[in-house]
C-alpha cells in the first residue's frame, strides 16, 4: 500500500509539471540560484538535491544546532563535479576521555563529500546527480544519494534516493527490526581517512524530497523536505544519548540572500530542533583584476631620420622602459645590426602577450631599424623560453592593417638560443631580498580543533654569476597556538619518526628561527633538460643535501622530474645544529620519542596537464618515492584552475603505512588554494599567495619543503602558474 502511494504521487506530480510550467511566469520572479544544505553542498535542508553551482562557485559555510557545528568549504571543481569538505563539532562530546591530553576540545569528525552531475537540465529532463556523504571521513554521516531536480516557474522540486546516513528511515528497503541501519556496519572508523566501498548504497533506502520557492521578494526563498532520515542511529544520540528524536518528517527553512556574497539560513527541523546557518560565497571564475598599470607605448611608425644608432644612455632609457612598462625585470640587452635580444625574467604580466605587445612596441619606437625582437625569458637566471617576433609583421599588427591584428602573428615560440650581437646593457644587481607574510594551519586536531601559526619570512640570496646562488632566510613568529600541540606518543597507537609532529619545538619555541640557508646550482643541460643541486639548512625542519633533473620539452604538456636527498633532522633547540641521537625525551609528556639521524629521501614525479574536454585547465602530479620518516609510496595531487588564474588543489599522498601505523587520519593529504597577485592588488603581477590547510598535522607521508621546484622554474615553457587570465 506504502509503495502504491508513493507510485501514484509520482505520477500526478510528473503529470502536471507541464502545466505549472505553462502557468508560471519566469520574468515574474528573480532569478533561481542554487542554495546550500546544513551539510555543505547546493541541496535543501538536511536532504541534498540534484542541483550543481556555476563552474567556480567557493562557499563557505556554518551551521549550528544543539548537537552539531558544521564548518563547510564547498567548491564548483568542474561544470559536473561539486565538492564539498566538512568539520562537524559534536557538542556536549569531548574529543576524548583524557582531559589532560585533549582539554576541553569536542569531538570533531572530518568528512569530504562529491557530487557528479550525471543530466543536465532540459525542458523534460530534471537535473541529475548522483553523490557521495562523507567519502573518507571518519562515518558519522557517510551516505549515498541519487537525486533529480526540475525548476517549475518560482518552484525548485526534487525528489530523490538515499542509503545509509541519507536513507535511514528506510521507507523504501530496509530492515529497521535486524538494526537501526539495516546492518550496513555503519560503526565509527575511528582512525578516520578510510574509504569503505563495501558500505556504498547499502543498508536502509528512502525516498525524499522537497520543493525551494523563490519569492516575489528576490532576497527570500522558502524550503520544505521530506526527511530520509530516521535519526536513530545518529552518533550524538548513541555516544551522547542526545535527543534525537523526529517528531516530524517535514523539515521547514527560510533562506535570506545578503546581496550576492551570502545567504543567511534559519531551519524547523524534525519537529522540534531549530538551526541556524549562514555562508559566504564567489566565484573564482568571475574574480576580475582592476590595474592602474603604465599605458601602453603609443607605436611610432619608421621614417628616414630615424636610424641612428643609440647611445648608451638611450639603450639604458629602453631597458628602465622594458622593465617598467612591459615587465621585464633588470633586462640584459644584446643588440647587432638586424636583432634586439631581451633576456629577462618576466614578473608583470601572466598574459605573455601583453608583454610581448609592450615590449616589442618600445623597440620598434627606440630601434626602428631592427628587424627581429627576440625575448629569451629566465627564471632563477637560466632561460626558460624564446619568443621571437618578425619586426615587418608586428609593423602590420601594431598598425591595425587587417582585421583582429594580434602580436601573436608575428610571434614563434622557440627553445632559447644563445643571444645574437654584443652585450649593450645590462643589470649588475646580483643580490635581493624579499619580506613575506606566512600562514601554517590544521584543522580537527584532538588538542585544538584550529591550529596556526602566522609570521613574517625575511630573505635574501646573492647570485655568484648565473649558475650558482647563496640564499637564506629568517622566520619571525608573530602569534601561534601550538603551544597547545602535545601530541602525546602514542594516544593513537603510533612510533614514527617525529619528522613533522615536531612543530611545537621549531614555532613555538623559538619565534625568531633561520628557516633556510643553502647553496645551489642551477643549470640548463641541453634543450629540455633542467637540473638543480643544493646542500645547507634546506627548511626549518631539515638540512642536507640532494638534488633534482627534469625533463619537460618546449610547449608540451608532460613534464617528468627526479629528486633525491639526504637529510638529517634539525635540532629545534639550537639554531645550527642537528640531531644525533635517534631516541630523544619530551619533558611535557614524559615520554621518548624518535627523530630522524638521516635518511635518503626522494621522488620520482610525472607532471601532465590533459587536453580532455571533461577535465579542461587542470594539472595531475604524481610522486612515486621515500618520504622523511622512511616510509614509502606514492603522492597525487590534483589542482584546477579557474578563468581568473586562482587554482585550487587537494594531494593525497599513501604509503606503506597501516593505518594503525600512521595514526588519526589514516593517511596524509591536504587542500590548497593559490591565488594571483593582480586580482587582489590593483598593480599587474605574476606572483601568488598559497593558502592551505591540512585535517591533521602527521608524520607519514611527509615530503621535504625544497626551496625550488624546476616544474615552477620552469613553468613559462607551458605555463600553468603564469597562465593568462580568461575572464
Amino acid at each position: 500500500m506504502k509503495n502504491a502511494f508513493k507510485t501514484s504521487l509520482s505520477a500526478i506530480t510528473l503529470a502536471m509539471l507541464p502545466v505549472l510550467h505553462s502557468q508560471a511566469d519566469e520574468f515574474s520572479y528573480p532569478r533561481f540560484q542554487p542554495s546550500q544544505s546544513d551539510f555543505g553542498g547546493v541541496g535543501l535542508i538536511q536532504m541534498p538535491s540534484g542541483r550543481t553551482s556555476p563552474e567556480g562557485e567557493f562557499n563557505v559555510g556554518t551551521t549550528y544546532n544543539d548537537e552539531y557545528h558544521h564548518y563547510t568549504v564547498s567548491l564548483q571543481l568542474l561544470p559536473w563535479l561539486e565538492s564539498t569538505i566538512r568539520y562537524t563539532l559534536v557538542q556536549d562530546l569531548l574529543y576524548s576521555k583524557d582531559p589532560s591530553f585533549s582539554g576541553n576540545t569536542k569531538y570533531t569528525d572530518k568528512g569530504i563529500d562529491f557530487k557528479v552531475r550525471l543530466l543536465k537540465e532540459s525542458y523534460w529532463i530534471p537535473e541529475t546527480s548522483i553523490g557521495i556523504r562523507d567519502f573518507g571521513g571518519t562515518g558519522l554521516f557517510d551516505g549515498e544519494f541519487i537525486a533529480a531536480s526540475k525548476h517549475v516557474g518560482p518552484f525548485d522540486f526534487t525528489v530523490g534516493v538515499g542509503w545509509g546516513y541519507i536513507g535511514n528511515s528506510a521507507n523504501l528497503t530496509g530492515d529497521k527490526t535486524a538494526s537501526d541501519d539495516c546492518n550496513r556496519n555503519t560503526d565509527f572508523k575511528g582512525k578516520g581517512g578510510s574509504v569503505d566501498f563495501d558500505r556504498w548504497f547499502t543498508g536502509c533506502s528512502a525516498v525524499f524530497g522537497g520543493v525551494e520557492y523563490q519569492s516575489p521578494w528576490q532576497p527570500l526563498r522558502l524550503k520544505v523536505e521530506y526527511d530520509g532520515n530516521d535519526y536513530l542511529s545518529d552518533f550524538a544520540a548513541l555516544a551522547d544519548n542526545a535527543d534525537m528524536s523526529q517528531d516530524s518528517k517535514f523539515n521547514y527553512g527560510a533562506l535570506y540572500r545578503l546581496g550576492n556574497w551570502g545567504d543567511l539560513r534559519l531551519s524547523y527541523e524534525r519537529g522540534n530542533t531549530w538551526t541556524f546557518g549562514f555562508n559566504l560565497n564567489t566565484n573564482f571564475n568571475d574574480l576580475k583584476a582592476i590595474w592602474q598599470d603604465e599605458p601602453i607605448p603609443t607605436y611610432q611608425a619608421k621614417s628616414n631620420g630615424d636610424t641612428a644608432e643609440l647611445n648608451n644612455e638611450e639603450w639604458l632609457e629602453l631597458a628602465q622602459e622594458l622593465h617598467q612598462i612591459a615587465g621585464y625585470e633588470d633586462p640584459s640587452i644584446f643588440s647587432d645590426s638586424e636583432t634586439v635580444t631581451v633576456v629577462a625574467p618576466q614578473t608583470k604580466y601572466r598574459d605573455r602577450a601583453e608583454a610581448h605587445l609592450r615590449a616589442a612596441t618600445l623597440i620598434a619606437n627606440h630601434v626602428p631599424d631592427a628587424k627581429e625582437y627576440r625575448f629569451i625569458e629566465t627564471s632563477n637566471r637560466q632561460a626558460i623560453t624564446e619568443t621571437r617576433i618578425d619586426g615587418e609583421q608586428f609593423a602590420q599588427v601594431a598598425n591595425n592593417e587587417y582585421f583582429d591584428a594580434k602580436v601573436e602573428d608575428a610571434a614563434t615560440v622557440n627553445t632559447p638560443e644563445t643571444p645574437q650581437g654584443s652585450l649593450i646593457a645590462s643589470s649588475d644587481k646580483d643580490w635581493d631580498v624579499s619580506v613575506s607574510p606566512t600562514l601554517q594551519q590544521s584543522f580537527g586536531g584532538s588538542e585544538n580543533f584550529y591550529m596556526f601559526n602566522i609570521g613574517i619570512n625575511a630573505g635574501a640570496n646573492y647570485w655568484f654569476g648565473d649558475h650558482v646562488e647563496l640564499g637564506g632566510s629568517v622566520y619571525f613568529n608573530i602569534y601561534d597556538n601550538y603551544d597547545k600541540f602535545l601530541y602525546e606518543v602514542p594516544p593513537d597507537g603510533t612510533d614514527l619518526k617525529r619528522v613533522r609532529t615536531l612543530v611545537r619545538q621549531y614555532i613555538n619555541d623559538n619565534p625568531v628561527r633561520m628557516n633556510n640557508l643553502q647553496l645551489t646550482w642551477m643549470d640548463r643541460l641541453g634543450d629540455n633538460w633542467y637540473s638543480q643541486a643544493y646542500g645547507g639548512y634546506l627548511e626549518m625542519m631539515f638540512g642536507g643535501v640532494g638534488g633534482e633533473v627534469l625533463y619537460r620539452p618546449q610547449g608540451s604538456n608532460w613534464a617528468v622530474g627526479v629528486d633525491a636527498n639526504y637529510v638529517i633532522q634539525r635540532d629545534p633547540d639550537s639554531q645550527f645544529g642537528f640531531f644525533t641521537e635517534e631516541v630523544q625525551f619530551d619533558p611535557l609528556t614524559n615520554r621518548n620519542y624518535r627523530v630522524q639521524t638521516g635518511a635518503i629521501t626522494g621522488h620520482a614525479t610525472v607532471y601532465y596537464q590533459p587536453q580532455w574536454e571533461w577535465l579542461p585547465n587542470t594539472l595531475f602530479k604524481v610522486s612515486a618515492g621515500q618520504y622523511l620518516t622512511e616510509d614509502k609510496g606514492i603522492t597525487v595531487d590534483f589542482s584546477k584552475q579557474f578563468d581568473s588564474g586562482v587554482i585550487a588543489g587537494a594531494f593525497v599522498a599513501k604509503t606503506n603505512l597501516s593505518a594503525e601505523e600512521f595514526g588519526e587520519g589514516s593517511y596524509n593529504k591536504g587542500f590548497y588554494i593559490s591565488i594571483p597577485f593582480d586580482i587582489m592588488t590593483v598593480k599587474p603581477s605574476t606572483n601568488r599567495a598559497t593558502i592551505s590547510w591540512l585535517p591533521l598535522s602527521r608524520d607519514g607521508g611527509q615530503m621535504l619543503n625544497r626551496k625550488y621546484q624546476l616544474y615552477s622554474v620552469t613553468d613559462a615553457r607551458y605555463p600553468w602558474y603564469g597562465r593568462k587570465a580568461m575572464n
